[in-house]
Parts: C-alpha cells; structure tokens; sequence
C-alpha cells in the first residue's frame, strides 16, 4: 500500500510557461508565442512539488501535427491540422518530440530527458500520453530507431483489411470530407481512403469527426466483427515497442487515450510486457463506460481509471444544483472493490473549467467537492493546471472558440498561468486575493493527503445511511477515513449559507474504526481550529459547516 497519496498535476508546456500578454485569436506561434520545457524550471517544479503533487502529466510532448514548419521536419498540410499549434492527440512521430516547445530544435529529445531529469530530481515522476486508438493522417517517423518498421511502411493499401496491416483502407475510394481540404498545390489527397479515428470507416468523415486523424488497426475486421488476434498482428508489436521506448527515456506512467476504442485484449498482452521490464510503471485508461472497469483492470491491467461517468459527473450535477449531494453514495457503490483503481479530478483538458460560466462560474462553489474527490479513498486525484488558481477559461482562442475549457489546439497563454509563472519566479505577486486564496486552500488540502494516513492509505465508512432525518442530503455529504486508529470525519457543505450539522455515528461505526463513544479533542484539518465533539451512538454531535467548503475533523483523543 502506498504511504502516500497520488497527486498527479496535468500541464500543457505549450501554454504552461507561455508569457506573451497580447495574444491574437487564431494567432502564429511567432505571434503569441509557445511555453518550452526548458523554462519548466527546477524551481518552477520545487513550487509544483511543494502543492502536495507526486506526479506531473506533461501533455502534448509527442510530436503531433502542426502549422508551424521547421527545417528538417515533414511538413503538415494545414487543411487536416486543427487548429494553428494542432491537436496533441494527432501524433506525426511517436518517436520524437513536439519542436514547438524546444528552444533548439535540433536537441528536442535531449531537452525533454532533461526535463525527465529535473522532474525527478524535484522528487516527482513524470506521465506522458501514450495515444494508441489512431495517429495523424500524414504520420511518419523521422526520430525512430533504425530497427524500427514505421506505421504503415508495409500495409497491402488494396484490401480493407488485413490484420498484418496498420490501419484500415477504402480502396479505389479517396478521401473527402466535408471540410475544406484546399486548392492546387495545397490540396490534400488521400487515395485510398484511409478511416477516420473515431471508427469512422467511409471517406467522407464531417467537421465533428476526428477527420484529422486515422484508425489504428488492431485485428478487429469490423465489417464482419471477427478478431484476428493470433498470430499477434503487426500493430501490438509496434506499439509496446513505442512503450518501451518511452519507458527506457525514463518516463515512469502513461495516460493511456480512449482505451475502449482498442481491444481490452491488446492492453492484456501489452501492460504485462512492459511492467516485466519496467515494474514501478503506471498505465492510466482514459474510459467512459462504468460498465467495463473492471474488465480493464483485471483483465486490461491498468493501474487506474478516469472516474468521469460516475464520480465526476456527480459532484460536477451536485455543485450545479442538479443533483442531490445524497447521490454521491451511489459512486461508490459503482466502483466498490476497484475504487482504488478510480482517477478522480474536477478538470482536465477535456472538461469545462470549474470556474468558467458554463460550468460553476466561481472556482469556490466545487471546493466541497474538491475535497470529496480528493479525500473519499485512495485513488489518486489529479489537477489540471490553472485550477488551483480559479482560471475562468473566458478566452475565445481559436480552434474551439470560447467554450468554457482552455484550448489545446492554438497557440495561447493562459492569464493566471502567466501571472502565477511570473517570468519564472513563480510566486503570488501578481496574483489576486482570491487567486491567493484559493491556492492555498489547494496547497493545504493536498499535503493533507499525504501527511495524514488515513487519506492516504485508509479506509471509507460512508454516514449517509444513517443520517437521511438529521442531514440536509440534499446539500451535505458526510463520511469516515480511518487507519489504525486514526480517523477523520468529513462533511462537504454544497450549499452557499452555512449548514448547523447534526451528525449520527452509528454503533457500528464504532465497531469497524475500533472506536469508543465520549467526547474527543478534535482539530479541524483545513482551519486548523480545535474543538471538542461529543461522538456517541445515542445522539448527534453539533457543529457548523462553512458555505461552500468542508471540514475535516480529526479524531485526537478521548477526553
């Protein structure tokens, strides 16, 4: 069991460190500017480390298609690339590294080891995505080793289907889509049609299709439904040789993109080959379905699970008044026995922003259920960078146009990143009070869930059951964490006036903690004031909530 909690920070380098100030919506890279991974700094990732993270997710490091051209680099025709600085999630070369966030180019892979470096030496380990459902649809590698086989290099392009084949074909049929795809020497042209990344397997994908993007061909003829898994087909060899190198440049975990997309028994066959040479690696499922989680990690072996379809869509309803806080007793009933293999957040690149106005408004209406998502089991729980600063993502950058999330698609600076990097001092000067303060609600409560045992390593006792009379369900969420002898007793306050909590421990509350009724010298964790409660059986202990906040009350001593 791991002493410590897992308390992943997810930050794009691109926007990271980008200090331009005047950006322009659909801007160049030389107009706004790009984030490098040599100004991630060792003091930059001292302040990370020191916010309670473990581990940081440096998204859209792979080389992916781009608008940007540079010497000695394939270039991407601009009709296929979405976006001027493109997706992260339409990789041209699993191989090599992104050249917009290098500062020399040429030694791309030589500053992405030594940002693998200095993230450990700052006592964190470092993810990284691994996309394996589709690629780019111009990729190539350039930076793969010599005995490498590119994706494709071999595939028969005359037949649909071949399990020996890299990706599916149309053949005699060419590609068109319903997006502008150019004109004379720009037009882009693909014959045979290759399919589309969200299984899209007919030439004419439309603008909300992955059109930038091709399907990976794992053995699955999905004309017929038949699975062609032995002999093992050329694309598993290809791609848990990708593991591997990434594995050997000292990457310690993988973000694995929309796992259900690939078959669980590829994952079955991969993982193990690659934790045979590489132990301590971890495989994070990016998944949607509450129905085969556990497929994936008995079966797939992944480490842990996006918790979106269950946890984050519940507290995300709760904090919008959509839901009753009561509900979150459901999810963890739906994951119960595979909880610690949950990945909880409130965002991510893929979500709103929880103080934007599509989402909450105000970054403080989800610190209650920042604090459940965070404290209610052992699952590790994950930032996206910008959130502990209330970033209201009210820009319209490009690409997506102002939708509540930041972009990942255009080159941009993110205002309270900027603000917060500071030209590299990384401090609050030009912060607000708010931002302040919200950063160090964050600060506070995840070194709590690594300092106190029984986040980190104990376990759940859920009190909704026993308080449905005395509770307001509809806006308080309350529960035990234990572990030998130590306990919390935490209560979310979803509602903006402050809630008088009268609280039911139930006998056999006391019997699974090992505890004794009577009146305890408490200290409550996120204020640091001291307090006595009176926990006994036969009535409810008293005591306030604060709006839009939580407690965490610890157990000291009996009196």
């Amino acid at each position: 069991m791991n002493n410590k909690k897992t308390i992943i920070y997810q930050l794009l380098p691109r926007l990271f460190t980008n200090s331009c100030d005047h950006c322009v919506v659909n801007g160049s890279k030389r107009q706004n500017g790009c984030g490098k991974m040599n100004d991630i700094t060792t003091a930059v990732l001292n302040k990370i480390r020191d916010m309670g993270i473990t581990h940081v997710w440096y998204t859209g490091v792979i080389r992916h298609a781009l608008k940007t051209q540079y010497s000695g680099i394939p270039s991407c025709n601009p009709y296929i690339v979405k976006g001027n600085a493109g997706s992260p999630y339409a990789i041209t070369d699993y191989y090599d590294i992104d050249p917009d966030i290098a500062v020399r180019v040429k030694n791309r892979i030589g500053e992405f080891q030594r940002l693998v470096a200095r993230t450990h030496e700052a006592g964190m380990k470092v993810i990284i995505d691994f996309v394996p459902n589709h690629v780019a649809r111009q990729y190539h590698s350039i930076a793969k080793p010599e005995n490498v086989e590119d994706l494709g290099a071999t595939d028969n392009k005359n037949i649909a289907f071949s399990p020996m084949n890299n990706f599916y074909y149309m053949p005699g049929q060419q590609f068109a889509p319903s997006i502008n795809l150019g004109k004379g020497d720009e037009f882009y042209y693909e014959k045979p049609a290759m399919a589309t990344g969200n299984d899209c397997f007919h030439p004419y994908p439309g603008v909300n299709d992955w059109y930038e993007t091709v399907k990976l061909n794992y053995g699955i003829d999905y004309a017929t439904g038949q699975r062609h898994f032995s002999p093992i087909p050329s694309t598993w060899h290809k791609m848990r040789d990708i593991l591997l190198y990434w594995a050997q440049m000292g990457v310690d975990g993988f973000r694995c993109d929309m796992v259900h997309m690939v078959p669980v028994e590829f994952w079955n066959w991969v993982i193990p080959q690659v934790k045979e040479q590489f132990p301590e690696l971890i495989f994070i499922a990016e998944l949607y379905d509450v129905g085969i989680y556990r497929d994936y990690i008995f079966n797939g072996h992944f480490d842990y699970l996006y918790d979106k379809v269950s946890l984050y869509d519940t507290l995300r309803a709760v904090v919008t008044g959509n839901a009753r806080a009561a509900a979150i007793t459901g999810c963890w009933q739906a994951v119960e026995g595979i909880g610690d293999h949950m990945l909880n957040f409130l965002e991510n690149h893929d979500e709103q922003r929880i103080a934007s106005s599509e989402f909450a408004g105000d970054a403080t209406r989800a610190l209650p259920a920042l604090v459940v998502a965070t404290t209610m089991s052992r699952a590790p729980f994950m930032v996206y960078h910008g959130q502990e600063l209330g970033e209201p993502a009210r820009d319209a950058e490009g690409f997506s146009g102002r939708d509540g999330r930041t972009t990942i698609f255009d080159y941009w600076s993110v205002d309270t990143l900027r603000r917060w990097y500071n030209g590299g001092k990384c401090d609050t000067a030009r912060l607000t009070s708010e931002e302040r303060q919200l950063r160090r609600f964050y600060k506070k409560l995840l070194r709590l869930c690594n300092s106190e045992k029984a986040i980190a390593q104990g376990e759940f006792y859920d009190l909704m059951y026993v308080n449905g009379d005395s509770l307001n369900c509809d806006k308080v969420y309350a529960y035990y964490r234990h572990c030998e002898g130590e306990r919390l007793l935490i209560v979310a306050n979803f509602n903006d006036l402050d809630e008088t909590v009268h609280l039911n421990t139930p006998q056999h509350a006391f019997q699974v903690m090992g505890m004794e009724s009577g009146t305890y010298r408490c200290k409550e964790l996120l204020s640091g004031s001291e307090m006595s409660l009176n926990v006994v059986p036969s009535e409810p202990a008293t005591f306030v909530v604060p709006a839009r906040n939580a407690v965490i009350i610890k157990l000291n001593r009996k009196d």
